[in-house]
């Protein structure tokens, strides 16, 4: 697990791209999920053939060539294309975004100068430095809501911070959300709710008004990783090996309506449609993979492989998303439809 010391280096590099990007999000990602009446159950979903990726390969020294019984490939599956490679980083990819509008990819590190920016028509214009209580320590994950921004802190804390315009600094601390006891690892917001996912193993629902804690979910038997937000769903995944789909049941309270089971800890989550609609859940793990799942069933319609972990998975326009991993390498994909024909094993 990563988080960014006070006061240590990161690097925020800028790839540009030859067409203005439209941030466009998944259409009826989760939609359907309760209309199938999927019940949850300990079958791992996989390939046909379970690939398994020749690390000799991996590393550029694999001396089978063609006689390898393993995959010499960056990934597999159906409907998968890799675009390119982008290798400027020297240590682990923190962060990728996208901005709208813009002809800009912004990436970044732990082997640079650590600062969030303000993004002004696709150019850097004002540096923030937000400078935490030196008690908070590492903060592990940040999201905007509700004109703040939120970071997740090592003490357990979540520290709310305020815009303010026309100000020597923009931001101030408007406030500090208590109540999980461990390392906050994740954050996401949909509606008018914050969720949190801590080391002790639960995720909070906080009102981003008052700021407020209204719901604790503990479902999970270890640290939720990754949540992610969509229409009226919560999913949630963790290193106990499972992702989590959260409804509102009557009242109001968030209840597990499936659990999807993996073979090992699950690190980010997003999602998107292919060029046919298809919704595709895509899963990051600890094993150094990164699963493609169709939804509602879970069947899985690829793996991209890495040297290290992916710890961010940015989504982009018109079927691309860039995976960020532990070595410092950025990568460029595009999701086609299925019936284009990519081979499983390329």
């Amino acid at each position: 697990m990563y988080g960014l010391p006070v006061g240590q280096k990161m690097e925020l590099r800028v790839f540009k791209s030859e067409r203005s990007p439209i941030i466009t999000g998944p259409k009826n990602f989760l939609g359907f999920l309760l209309l199938e009446g999927i019940e949850s159950g300990d079958k791992i979903s996989t390939l046909k053939t379970p690939p398994k990726v020749c690390q000799h390969w991996l590393s550029g020294n694999c001396v089978k060539g063609d006689n390898c019984q393993f995959i010499h490939s960056w990934f597999c599956g159906n409907g998968i294309s890799m675009l390119a490679k982008l290798d400027g980083h020297k240590k682990a990819i923190s962060g990728i975004a996208l901005p709208l509008g813009s002809d800009k990819l912004y990436s970044g590190s732990r082997d640079g100068i650590a600062c969030p920016m303000l993004l002004r028509h696709g150019t850097l214009s004002h540096r923030l430095n937000l400078a935490l209580m030196n008690q908070s320590g590492q903060v592990y994950c940040m999201v905007i809501a509700n004109e703040m921004l939120f970071a997740g802190a090592q003490d357990g804390g979540i520290l709310a911070w305020k815009g303010s315009p026309g100000t020597e600094n923009p931001f101030h601390l408007a406030g500090s959300l208590r109540g999980h006891s461990h390392v906050v690892t994740c954050l996401t917001v949909g509606g008018k709710m914050l969720y949190s996912g801590s080391m002790d193993n639960t995720i909070r629902v906080w009102d981003v008004d008052t700021l407020q804690s209204v719901m604790t979910l503990d479902s999970h038997t270890d640290a939720p990783m990754s949540l992610l937000c969509w229409d009226q769903y919560l999913l949630s995944c963790s290193l106990d090996r499972t992702i989590k789909v959260w409804v509102a049941a009557e009242g109001g309270n968030l209840e597990v309506t499936y659990t999807h089971n993996e073979e090992h800890g699950v690190l980010v989550l997003s999602g998107m449609n292919d060029a046919d609609g298809q919704p595709v859940l895509l899963c990051a793990c600890n094993d150094n993979s990164t699963r493609l799942y169709e939804l509602p069933s879970f069947t899985e319609r690829g793996r991209i492989f890495s040297k290290r972990e992916v710890r961010e998975i940015q989504i982009g326009p018109d079927g691309l998303f860039f995976t960020g991993d532990g070595t410092g390498m950025l990568s460029v994909w595009k999701l086609l439809a299925k019936s284009s024909g990519v081979a499983e094993r390329l």
